[in-house]
């Protein structure tokens, strides 16, 4: 069903995502997406969403308490319609118009992370950028950097603890939306469970590194290499 090759691939790219994603809050998605997607376009945005909804309860399992329950609530509120709206995406555009769609996903997700401004933490902004991320996160798996914005001044572990918690609701809500509306590919959730140990790898990595790697310094190279890998993504769905 996979070769070694294929496995080793997107095994790398997770890996890779999760470690990123255990030290700043997200970045399994912005990473991995455009990895996977021009290794094997039918594995999105399935694998993803099962890895991204798995690697935060690693990351909950130590850090719930920091968990923002009332703004997390609201932005669960605007999930609901992402998340219709990111499945009828996923129909709409399939083959290679997914691939465009994974690429444009990216390079606004990291157009979104490099902003340098403080957005409020209201009932309006936390429902904005739940429906936001439900269809980035629906589309492509990359629904970190929306709720990343407007929890970017909250500590770091109130931000890991959030983001994971909305990342395991909203994998499973889009992943029963998309069995829902028949667009669930069994291989590309067994592709997901093949990118589990390397998932865990990733997280592994991170632990000693949480408390002195600067999210400042790591978050634009890895942001960079993403828009160069989702550059190339829309250049190949181009052709």
């Amino acid at each position: 069903m996979f070769s070694y090759q294929l496995l080793l691939v997107v095994g790398i790219a997770a890996c890779v995502g999760a470690l990123v994603q255990s030290c700043v809050g997200f970045g399994l998605g912005v990473v991995a997406a455009p990895v996977i997607t021009v290794a094997d376009p039918s594995l999105m945005p399935a694998s993803l969403l099962v890895i991204n909804g798995l690697l935060p309860l690693l990351t909950l399992a130590w850090e719930w308490k920091h968990i923002d329950f009332r703004g997390l609530g609201w932005a669960l509120v605007g999930r609901i319609p992402g998340t219709i709206c990111g499945v009828w995406l996923v129909a709409a555009f399939p083959g290679r118009g997914m691939e465009a769609v994974v690429a444009m996903t990216v390079l606004v997700a990291v157009g979104i992370s490099l902003l340098p401004v403080e957005v409020p933490r209201t009932r309006l902004t936390l429902s904005l950028a739940g429906g936001v991320a439900a269809v980035t996160g629906t589309t492509a798996a990359i629904g970190g950097p929306p709720m990343a914005l407007i929890y970017q001044r909250a500590g770091a572990a109130r931000l890991r603890a959030t983001l994971g918690a909305f990342f395991v609701v909203g994998a499973v809500g889009s992943l029963g939306m998309l069995q829902l509306a028949g667009h669930l590919e069994r291989r590309s959730v067994i592709g997901g469970l093949f990118m589990l140990p390397f998932v865990a790898i990733g997280f592994a990595l991170a632990a000693p590194l949480r408390r002195h790697l600067d999210a400042g310094r790591i978050r634009p190279a890895v942001l960079a290499v993403a828009a160069c890998a989702a550059t190339a993504l829309l250049a190949r769905a181009a052709l």
